[in-house]
Parts: structure tokens; sequence; C-alpha cells
């Protein structure tokens, strides 16, 4: 354990397994969806498994998600400082929900009753296993003995090193969502399209290209892997994967990195997709992470 008394903390969206978190003594904070009217908590899987979201996703439902609001927040937060902790918490991307801003104002509160209290909050401008990745790494600093300061500005220095990249083979919930007409949705079927995706330096997700049929995007995520990781196929670091009910398609694409890239330093993890981003999904994404150029 490190010399200083910090806590290093995240929210759901991080797409990690439970036992991650409990290995690497990391609290999370819990997003939350509402299905069939009912509201849930982004638990990893644990009140309602991965496995019944995307059945019920696959049979019509479009759930909608809620963000930590300042008072789960705090509620999340006090205890830790009560405690006589400090705290570096890792925001999910501003890019995509405004639950940095409401980390940052939970932080202000406290520090108010906590005034003797380190608290710091860095905006990740990452998400799903790519968040997760830079949790780890950071996580992997913290144990080396690296104080809450060398920690935090390593993340800022290094987050747009995280590189997202994702394609979907399902564009049905895009079309429910509203995300893309019926008439891209059906000519894109028709055609097997694929749209491949990026995170820009903004922490937003943006389309680069459309590829025609799944083996060939399985082999276009894997090029833009080579072409953007730390010293490409050279690349020795980590590589996650997570995916929307469509593990095969994950399970080649892991096996094409593992091909290509011999010197990583474990293979390829995959991890589901958690709730709340897979109610923006839907089925049938797979995104791969790992740590390279800057993202521009």
């Amino acid at each position: 354990m490190n010399g200083e008394n910090y806590i290093l903390s995240c929210c759901s969206t991080a797409d990690m397994p439970k036992e991650f978190f409990d290995k690497r003594n990391i609290p999370y904070c819990c997003f939350h969806f509402i299905m069939d009217g009912k509201e849930y908590p982004d638990d990893l899987g644990q009140t309602m498994s991965f496995e019944e979201f995307y059945k019920r996703v696959g049979l019509g439902a479009m759930p909608t998600t809620s963000q930590v609001n300042v008072g789960q927040f705090i509620e999340f937060f006090e205890p830790m400082l009560k405690e006589g902790h400090d705290i570096l918490h890792l925001s999910f991307s501003s890019g995509l929900s405004g639950v940095y801003n409401s980390a940052c104002i939970a932080r202000e509160q406290l520090l108010e009753k906590y005034p003797d209290r380190r608290f710091e909050v860095v905006d990740t401008l990452s998400a799903s296993s790519g968040y997760g990745l830079l949790v780890d790494m950071a996580a992997d600093l913290r144990d080396s003995g690296k104080t809450l300061d060398e920690v935090r500005e390593w993340v800022e220095e290094n987050k747009l090193k995280i590189h997202h990249w994702f394609f979907s083979t399902d564009l049905t919930h895009y079309k429910r969502g509203g995300r893309i007409s019926a008439a891209s949705c059906i000519a894109g079927t028709v055609l097997n399209i694929c749209p491949l995706l990026d995170m820009d330096a903004k922490g937003k997700l943006m389309p680069v290209e459309k590829v025609r049929g799944k083996k060939k995007v399985i082999e276009r995520i894997v090029e833009r892997m080579i072409e953007n990781a730390e010293n490409g196929t050279a690349y020795n670091g980590r590589c996650f994967i997570s995916n929307s009910a469509a593990p095969e398609d994950a399970k080649k694409v892991a096996g094409l990195i593992n091909e290509k890239f011999p010197n990583l330093s474990e293979p390829v993890r995959i991890n589901s997709i958690g709730t709340v981003i897979g109610s923006h999904t839907g089925r049938g994404t797979v995104a791969v992470f790992f740590y390279g150029t800057e993202r521009k």
C-alpha cells in the first residue's frame, strides 16, 4: 500500500467486473437506468444480469439512464472523508455526461465541511473499459507508492492516450432511439454496414468510417490499433475489450489482437458493456481500448 492515506474511486461506467474493483480496492459510485418503468442501479450486473438486460433490449425495451447526482455523490464520498481519507476521484467523460460537474459540486460542498482533507476530481474524457483501463493504470501507480498528486498529474497528462474504438453490427437500437433514420437502418442492414467510431479529445464519440461486413470491421478495428498503439505491434501494455451481447465477435477481435500483438502484458481482457452505456448502444457493439498516440 502507498504511504499516503488516499482513496482512488470512479463510477460504475468504467465497465469492469465487480471482482476487479474488489481486488484493486477501488470504490465505485453507481449510475442508474430505468427499464419498463422501474429504476435499477448500474451495479455491474448484480441487480439485473447483463444477460437479462440485453435480452429485454433485444425484445424492444428502451431503457433510459440517469447520472450520479450531487446528493448521491455526497453520500458516496462523505464516509471516506469522515474516516480521515483523502480522495482522488476519476470521473466518467464530461463529453458524454454531466457527472463530472456533479462530482465537482459535491467536492466543493464537502470540502467546506472537511477543510483539512484533500479531494481531487479528474475528468478522464474516457468511457466504458477505456475508462476502466485508465483507472487500472492509476491503481498501479497508487500501489507503487505514488502520491495523490503524482497519480492525478499522470492521469491528466496521459488520459488522451487511452484509445476507444467501437463498432456495431446491430443498428436496430440506434433506429429505436432516433440516432439514425429508419431508412439508414434498413440500408445499413441490407448492405451489412458496420459503423466504426472513435472517441475524440473532448471525450465524445465520433463516426470515423462505415465498413461493409463483420469480418472486415473486425480486421479494421485491429488495424486501427496497429496504427495507434504505443510502439505499434510491439505494444507491451494492456488491451481491454467490452461488448454488448456480442461475445463471439469480441472473442474474434481478441484472438486477432493477441495474434498481432505478441508482447501484450497480459492476454486481452473481455468485459461486458454495462447497463448504462448499453442503454445507448443496444446489442451488437464491440469496443477496443489500449494506450497509444494522443487522441486528436
